[in-house]
This record gives C-alpha cells, structure tokens and sequence, in this order.
C-alpha cells in the first residue's frame, strides 16, 4: 500500500484511534520489517471498535500476528501496562 493510501487508512474518525495510528505510522511504520509493515496493513481491516479495545488493553486480538502489531504499537506510542 503507497504512503498516502495507508496515511488515510490509518485515519479512522474516532480521535483516540487517530492519536494512536497517525503517530505510530509517522514515527515507526518506516523502522519496521517488511512483515511487521504487512501486519499493521491487515490490522487496518479491523472494526474500530476491536482497535480501541486492543489498544486499551480491554482484549487482545486472537489471531497472534495482530497481536504482535498491535503490541509494537503499544510499545510505541505510550500505552505500556
């Protein structure tokens, strides 16, 4: 996916999701592998509503390769335990 097309896959419309995804697409998307950058393009398909729980650490996703980006991107935007 080109930078523009993810930019505004990442912007959602709910503000708390924004402020997680823009910064993380921003600051860290770049330093990732290329598996990790395929991981956070398939996250982008889930509802919001499944987004804000995994990022508030109310549930994690079942499927292990969204809860390995969804784990990068808490480590990474300030949402650590």
């Amino acid at each position: 996916m080109d930078r523009n097309r993810l930019f505004w896959a990442s912007r959602r419309g709910m503000l708390e999701l924004d402020l997680v995804l823009l910064p993380f697409l921003e600051n860290v998307y770049d330093t990732l592998d290329e598996a990790d950058q395929q991981r956070y393009v398939q996250l982008l398909e889930s509802e919001d509503q499944d987004l804000f729980a995994w990022f508030l650490r109310r549930e994690d996703p079942s499927d292990p390769e969204l809860l390995r980006i969804v784990q990068i991107i808490r480590d990474n935007t300030g949402l650590q335990e």
